[in-house]
């Protein structure tokens, strides 16, 4: 195999990856596009020089966020050393990075903070499995060409960048990635970047006295709630008295209500105007024909031959069946309105003449109040908790989600993931309504019991092609004081795959 020093455009790795162009070359590392002619697909590699000082780090890293599910992270699919050829690959992204998207000016505010509060969403996760990113620029956050958000360099870049260290403290990780998304942020919100070193060719943000201008005091319009969030991760100076931000899973908490991103909107083409076609050119353009309808089966009727002389003698006779037939039609008739008007008034059971209620009404009422817990038992029992509540608070814009995976069978970690309604009490549970929000796909089970252990709560109902509101129905209602919303596929949501209820509501047997 080749060795990095000689590593040229067309070199193999792996019998698998063949590079074909230098992106970017820095202190004994490439980056190269590169072409993966198993899965016939573009990725991105990147080689490094045999005296590179940082090689096991920067392996050690990229193996480690390669175990990370998260579809808004870059994903890695492989980290070799072999033969003195190391390299990683990884998801080749296409599409405009931050710098691109205010190059004309600022974004739209809540755009901005929609597609920072995702990157925040995927770095708390990221940072539970101690990967932090460290060197968040406007290059590193991209709007992807198939509409998603896309978080580059994860582990990699800090490691090529010098920046993180053994010794380095948690907290202090966490405090820097938390700046780095209120930079992301202001950056969004001013079309300025709030550093020395401006990337992606911003300008340096305006100060005052010394320090960054907050985002209001740079671009009109900036609402000041999101002023107040960049503040808080990035200016204290400027809030006095707020609470700082200093994790990206604060962040995430504190830009949780803003809405996600949506595809940027796209011309509408106007519609194709019709082509008349006229019967001569073969197209007939008449109304689609009626579907038909056969005629009912032939069947002939048995007539009797003439009689030699009988012409009189046989109409007398026809006359005389005619008359025969409509006396029977009409004592059937008579025979079967009795019948009916009889039915109609028999007594019921019990005495009286009052109609039979309506089959299968049953009066139910709403199980107030219910405990809402995790329900995680082939998980590490960490998925969002901290919005369970928001699934019982009677507020649909408010939602309980699991971490996001890339694929709906949760990235193969587990069976499923649920939530679970602790009633407090055992009741015949009839009825479950559950809204999923904005997702679609996955599949659901409700299950009930008295019992916390998922092979013992009974599965009486189900639902697949989930979206929006849902209504689950227990024919013959099931005591329990367990509701479990039992997801076994995850829906897509925005790229990803993840759990999601907006609100429950649970009703029992009067």
């Amino acid at each position: 195999m080749s060795t990095s020093s000689a590593i040229e455009p067309g070199t193999k790795l792996a019998e698998r990856f063949r590079l074909e162009d230098r992106v970017q070359e820095s202190n004994g590392a490439t980056l190269w596009k590169a072409i993966d002619e198993v899965l016939a697909r573009p990725v991105a590699v990147h080689t490094f020089d045999p005296d590179f000082p940082r090689l096991n780090e920067v392996i050690s890293a990229a193996r480690t966020a390669s175990r990370l599910t998260d579809p808004r992270l870059t994903q890695v699919f492989d980290a070799t050393e072999d033969d003195g050829c190391s390299y990683v690959v990884s998801e080749w992204v296409t599409g405009e990075n931050l710098a691109d998207l205010v190059a004309a000016g600022p974004m739209e505010p809540e755009r901005a903070a929609a597609l920072v509060a995702e990157v925040a969403e995927a770095l708390a996760h990221a940072h539970e499995a101690g990967v932090p990113h460290l060197c968040l620029t406007p290059e590193h956050l991209v709007w992807t060409a198939g509409g998603t958000v896309k978080l580059l360099g994860l582990g990699v870049d800090a490691v090529l960048a010098d920046v993180v260290h053994d010794n380095m403290r948690v907290e202090d990780a966490a405090r820097g990635d938390a700046e780095g998304l209120g930079r992301l942020l202001y950056a969004g919100l001013t079309g300025h970047w709030p550093g020395e070193d401006a990337p992606g060719g911003l300008p340096v943000a305006p100060t005052d006295n010394g320090n960054y201008c907050t985002p209001r005091q740079v671009t009109a319009g900036v609402p000041g709630y999101l002023d107040t969030i960049v503040c808080r991760a990035l200016l204290p100076e400027s809030k006095r008295g707020q609470i700082p931000l200093t994790s990206p899973a604060e962040v995430a908490e504190a830009l949780s209500s803003v809405p996600r991103p949506a595809p940027m909107p796209m011309p509408t083409p106007p519609p194709a105007p019709p082509v008349e076609v006229s019967r001569s050119e073969g197209l007939d353009t008449a109304a689609p024909p009626q579907r038909h309808v056969p005629p009912p089966p032939y069947r002939p009727v048995h007539q009797p031959p003439p009689s030699g002389g009988g012409g009189a003698l046989g109409k007398v006779a026809v006359g005389v069946v005619v008359l025969l037939v409509m006396a029977a039609v009409g004592l059937g008739a008579w025979t079967l309105g009795r019948s009916i008007g009889k039915a109609g008034d028999a007594p019921q059971a019990g005495g009286g003449s009052s109609p039979t209620p309506t089959a299968g009404t049953v009066s139910t009422r709403e199980v107030k109040s219910p405990a809402v817990e995790l329900f995680d038992p082939m998980g590490d029992g960490a998925e969002q908790n901290q919005r369970l509540r928001d699934a019982v608070d009677g507020k649909p814009s408010t939602d309980w989600h699991s971490h996001t995976y890339n694929s709906s069978d949760f990235g193969r970690l587990k069976e499923g993931v649920g939530i679970l309604l602790d009633l407090k009490e055992s009741v015949p549970v009839k009825e479950v309504t559950a809204d999923f929000g904005p997702v679609s796909g996955g599949t659901v089970e409700l299950r009930v019991g008295d019992s916390r252990s998922l092979k013992d709560l009974s599965v009486v109902d189900k639902a697949s092609d989930l979206g929006g509101k849902e209504t689950f129905t227990v024919k013959s209602p099931k005591p329990g004081r367990y509701v479990v919303l039992w997801f076994t596929k995850v829906p897509n949501y925005q790229g990803g795959f993840r759990a999601q209820v907006n609100e429950v509501e649970v009703r029992a047997v009067k």
